[in-house]
């Protein structure tokens, strides 16, 4: 867990998840597309006040924070719906095994192989590198229909595609996002999650089924240690 994490305002959030809701509606015309909460930088009263206001599902970017809070949160009968996000180190898995329900960062043959060892029929969507930012993970989009059939084979729940945009204007993701949905299109692939708090706009206009917001629900992340 984020050591000093600031403590998040819960009216404060339930104020801006009604606002998002609001525009997600909007935007998405009638169709449905799911809000995580993002909670990486934060303690566990932001999960809490995420899931006061009926986001029940989850998202974090590093392992060891994600334990941290889950054990907190479960001492307080608190247990929310994990998605793991972030890029993931193999020998992490076993850690997050009993406790993420959704692997959205599957970007390589061995993460395939060891969830489906140590998660039987685990929920996973397969990350594909958007940005050309090593750093963002991602398989190389000519990679990813691959690993889905690898996934598939392993017995895994292959759901769909995840996508992280390059930094810049939110317009500057509409290329990256469009190739994800066209790929999960061909793929027979119903989930897309693309879109943060600052391109979810043109990501639900290109057909994201789930956006990703941290920011925009609990306020500036603060730095993270180390």
């Amino acid at each position: 867990m984020t050591p000093d994490a600031p403590l998040v305002d819960p009216a404060l959030v339930a104020e801006r998840a009604d606002a998002l809701r609001q525009r997600v509606a909007a935007l998405a015309s009638g169709r449905p597309v799911r809000v995580l909460a993002v909670t990486k930088g934060f303690g566990p009263d932001a999960v809490e006040a995420a899931l006061a206001v009926g986001l029940d599902a989850v998202g974090e970017n590093y392992a060891q924070e994600l334990v941290g809070k889950a054990e907190v949160l479960s001492s307080r009968g608190v247990r929310p719906t994990w998605h793991f996000l972030g890029r993931l180190q193999r020998n992490k898995v076993r850690h997050l095994a009993g406790l993420v329900s959704v692997w959205e960062s599957v970007d390589r043959p061995e993460l395939v192989d060891e969830i489906a060892r140590r998660a039987p029929g685990a929920a996973v969507l397969v990350q594909a590198n958007l940005s050309g930012e090593a750093q963002k993970g991602g398989a190389d989009i000519a990679d990813v229909a691959d690993l889905v059939a690898r996934g598939r084979e392993a017995g895994l729940d292959v759901r769909g595609l995840m996508g992280v945009a390059p930094a810049g204007p939110p317009e500057a993701a509409r290329p990256g996002f469009r190739a994800l949905v066209a790929l999960a299109d061909d793929l027979a692939l119903p989930e897309r999650s693309i879109g943060m708090s600052s391109d979810l706009d043109v990501a639900i206009d290109e057909g994201a089924t789930e956006v990703r917001v941290g920011t925009a629900l609990f306020g500036p992340r603060p730095p993270r240690a180390g």
